[in-house]
């Protein structure tokens, strides 16, 4: 059952932003590629960048088709609730970009779904409810989710192309705290203390709650870093290994862990 818990307050303008600013950078990266990129590999199975695209352009369009839906009568779910259940529809997820993939310009739906998310989220409240597969979500909380998706989604296309591709800072602010708080909600208690500055401090893992000081158990990584960990581009030990990740004390592994979601 759904907990209905935030795992915290998101400011509703800044993330409307965020979404826009990040699937700017996403088509200002796309509109330089020409027609071979489109068809190279990704790290997402046997996904090509043009299947990555067609995914990252309906993730932002679906706050559109929602929004053209009625609204459910009540709160079903919150963000925590929806980072544990993306495993669930992943199959579904994935037969759906295939079949859109085949028939369409990757450029034109990232344009388009831009242009409705324009539209529609201009005077929709935050409080909107849209009946999203995990349960009825408010809106804000399902924009702090398009946020993951685009944050995550932009590291892929760099990836998979060589592209830089920018990241808005109030994007890549909501997606790192999302997998944080993602990651306390799985693993509650107060024994580590993980940081992802500027963004973000969570405790969890059961266990001798830290009251002060520096606590004995600390995992501390960059924010990119950690959306990679917290998703499952990069594996713990591989961070450990290349020094992007640090952890202290015997309660400091996170292995069994992550991802927190995939």
């Amino acid at each position: 059952m759904p907990t209905r818990a935030r795992a915290r307050t998101y400011d509703s303008a800044r993330i409307r932003a965020a979404v826009t600013a990040q699937l700017g950078h996403v088509r200002e990266t796309v509109a330089e590629l020409d027609e071979k990129p489109l068809d190279a590999p990704t790290r997402l199975g046997d996904w090509t960048v043009r299947e990555l695209l067609t995914h990252t352009a309906a993730t932002v369009d679906a706050v559109g088709r929602l929004l053209a839906a009625p609204a459910p009568a009540a709160q079903e779910a919150g963000v925590n609730d929806y980072a544990a259940a993306v495993a669930s529809f992943a199959g579904a997820v994935d037969e759906g970009t295939r079949e859109a993939a085949r028939d369409a310009d990757p450029r034109e739906l990232l344009e388009r779904a831009g242009a409705r998310f324009a539209e529609l989220t201009a005077v929709a409240p935050g409080d909107r409810l849209l009946a999203v597969p995990v349960g009825a979500m408010r809106l804000d909380d399902f924009l702090v989710t398009r946020c993951v998706e685009l944050v995550v989604h932009s590291d892929d296309l760099a990836a998979a192309t060589g592209a830089a591709v920018a990241f808005d800072r109030q994007a890549m602010a909501a997606a790192v705290r999302m997998l944080a708080d993602a990651l306390a909600a799985k693993a509650p208690g107060g024994s580590v203390e993980v940081r992802i500055p500027p963004y973000a401090v969570v405790q969890c893992v059961e266990g001798p709650r830290h009251t002060r000081g520096t606590p004995p158990n600390v995992v501390e990584t960059d924010p990119l870093t950690w959306v990679r960990l917290a998703t499952g581009r990069t594996g713990w030990a591989e961070a450990l290994d290349a020094a992007e990740v640090s952890a202290s004390g015997e309660r400091a592994d996170l292995a069994a862990l992550l991802p927190v979601l995939a």
